[in-house]
């Protein structure tokens, strides 16, 4: 018995040793965290959006994108970036079809936070909200580029060797073969754009009193980054006779839209907001 046991214990050890290395390789396999899954076509969430433009308009997103305010983009909590989806306004039955770049909204009860462009689509600008029903849907397809057809020109002789001429009225595809001869194509330039003739603020409200504008200016910093202060020349406004007045400004190079749409947010601040042009004001001064 002592001849044979000391083989017979070896071995038992030796499978024991390879048995725990393998349920360790396997253990070691299960914790490997695989992709999560994209979005289930046709899933459905019902539940209160809200938008956002201002100041997050050219700020960087959660998806690493820079936020373009009239692009038809969106901001959810959970659903997995570049999905699209489908969003019904309930009180309108107006659509809008939106990607997700975004995280948010951070508001309890909300579930979705739409761009400015498709919040117009929806008509939901001026409610500032609205109860939507949102489902997951294909991204849309990209029309393929139509094949461009070449029309010979009756000066520059003989047709290039190529396949024989049809009857039908199908058009044929030439060669990608330029002769000398061929008439040269002239693409007419886009016209020019048009400059702005003005930019647009909002002006949130005007006062005889700096300390009653700046109170207005820190009670929308909070919301409106670039709430400001501004005032006509003091000099100039003792020399006319009229006492310098204090206006508390929101945005900058607004077109006339934007800068309405903006009112619209201003306004539910503050009660009133009127849409001015820019004109360069001069900036209050530091208090001393």
């Amino acid at each position: 018995m002592s001849v044979f046991g000391r083989p017979i214990h070896a071995g038992f050890v030796l499978l024991a040793i390879v048995a725990v290395l393998l349920a360790g390789c396997a253990h070691r396999a299960a914790r490997v965290n695989a992709p999560s899954a994209p979005a289930r076509l046709g899933t459905t969430e019902t539940g209160i959006a809200s938008w956002y433009g201002f100041p997050y308009h050219g700020r960087r997103a959660a998806s690493g994108e820079v936020y373009d305010m009239e692009q038809l983009t969106a901001a959810h909590r959970s659903l997995p970036f570049q999905t699209w989806i489908q969003v019904t306004n309930l009180s309108n039955g107006k659509q809008v079809d939106v990607r997700i770049n975004d995280r948010g909204p951070f508001v309890k009860g909300r579930i979705l936070d739409l761009s400015q462009a498709a919040a117009r689509d929806i008509d939901m600008l001026r409610a500032g909200t609205a109860k939507v029903r949102l489902k997951v849907i294909a991204p849309p397809q990209v029309a393929p580029r139509e094949p461009v057809t070449v029309t010979a020109n009756p000066a520059a002789g003989p047709p290039l060797a190529g396949p024989p001429q049809s009857d039908s009225a199908e058009p044929v595809l030439l060669p990608q073969i330029i002769s000398p001869q061929a008439t040269a194509l002239t693409v007419a330039p886009p016209p020019p754009a048009l400059p702005h003739l003005h930019w647009y603020v909002v002006q949130a409200g005007a006062f005889s009193d700096r300390d009653r504008a700046e109170s207005l200016r820190i009670s929308l910093e909070d919301q409106f980054a670039d709430a400001r202060v501004v005032t006509k020349d003091a000099a100039n406004g003792s020399a006319n006779g009229a006492p310098a007045l204090w206006r508390v400004i929101v945005g900058r190079e607004m077109t006339r839209e934007q800068a309405t749409e903006l009112a619209v947010r201003v306004r539910q601040q503050t009660g009133a907001a009127l849409v001015v042009t820019e004109s360069e004001p001069k900036p209050a001064p530091d208090a001393k």
